[in-house]
């Protein structure tokens, strides 16, 4: 992150300082046991570590992938997991690999359930489909049991905008969160990566839901994605890297790291004509809303 210059008067005097702190940030989405990060992982995580964040979320993506996030939590103190099976990954959900998931949940530092959802994109078959709905909706209860809130996935066919996968998960997100209570039911999850219209974000809103951001928003193309991000309430954003994935300017198309999450926020910070601390300051009080991080 660029040091902040600023200005201030002392008995008329004028100076300019580097600000000696960066901004505390969040990345509350990367995957951090992916193989791209074989070969530097800890540098990874040491050089966010270097630019302010605080917190670094890895979600499971299956049982081992999620058994991953929990070691990588474990090794460092600013790492924290999520266990689950994501959608497209569920050729290996059993009995026998949900059951290694359910354990892992009781982690002190697992502090959601996710990375869980919709993905119809990859997924074209009805079958198939119908089967991604019944391993959610075994996940969402799996949530309630252990009290944690859900990362959710959601990509529609021909990543359109809104569609069956929107429609279909908002049903199965109402009818779980009616059934919460407390806490979880105030701060039940983040739909990640959101790709969706402004009125499907208004209908997870009213569902007490967050909003992921990822490195998108900073991209040319993108201007009706910030359009519905400046109508969004900035207490319900979280900023995302989904490293190594989908880089922001102005480094669309090589590795992502959690050390990139400093330009989803300036550019959130744009789009409400905010300060970018501002911005870093209301997006990691956000994390710790939803996640606790190990409270």
């Amino acid at each position: 992150m660029e040091a902040s210059t600023f200005y201030f008067n002392v008995d008329n005097i004028t100076c300019d300082a580097i600000h000696p702190f960066p901004m505390k940030l969040t990345d509350t989405h990367c995957h951090l046991d992916y193989h791209k990060f074989n070969e530097d992982r800890d540098a990874v995580i040491q050089r966010a570590t270097d630019l302010g964040l605080i917190r670094l979320l890895v979600p499971g993506l299956d049982d081992k992938s999620s058994a991953a996030a929990v070691r990588l939590a474990e090794s460092n103190p600013s790492v924290y997991a999520a266990v689950g099976f994501h959608p497209t990954d569920l050729e290996k959900f059993s009995e026998e690999t949900f059951q290694k998931v359910i354990e892992l949940a009781c982690h002190p530092k697992v502090v959601a359930v996710g990375e869980i959802g919709l993905d119809y994109y990859w997924i074209r078959e009805s079958g198939k489909r119908a089967f991604q709905r019944e391993s959610l909706k075994k996940q969402l209860l799996l949530a309630k049991e252990v009290n944690k809130p859900v990362i959710i996935h959601m990509r529609e066919e021909n990543d359109a905008w809104l569609g069956a996968a929107s429609q279909e998960l908002l049903e199965i997100l109402e009818e779980w969160q009616s059934g919460l209570r407390g806490g979880l039911a105030e701060n039940p999850g983040v739909l990640h990566s959101f790709n969706g219209n402004l009125d499907t974000a208004k209908k997870a809103l009213a569902l007490n839901f967050y909003i992921g951001i990822t490195g998108p928003i900073t991209y040319k193309n993108a201007v009706e994605k910030r359009n519905m991000v400046r109508q969004l309430p900035v207490e319900k954003i979280l900023i995302e890297t989904d490293s190594p994935f989908l880089a922001p300017v102005p480094f669309r198309g090589k590795r992502n790291e959690p050390a990139y999450v400093h330009h989803i926020a300036d550019k959130i910070a744009e789009i409400h004509s905010k300060n970018p601390a501002e911005i870093a300051a209301l997006t990691t009080t956000n994390a710790a809303h939803l996640f606790a991080w190990g409270d």
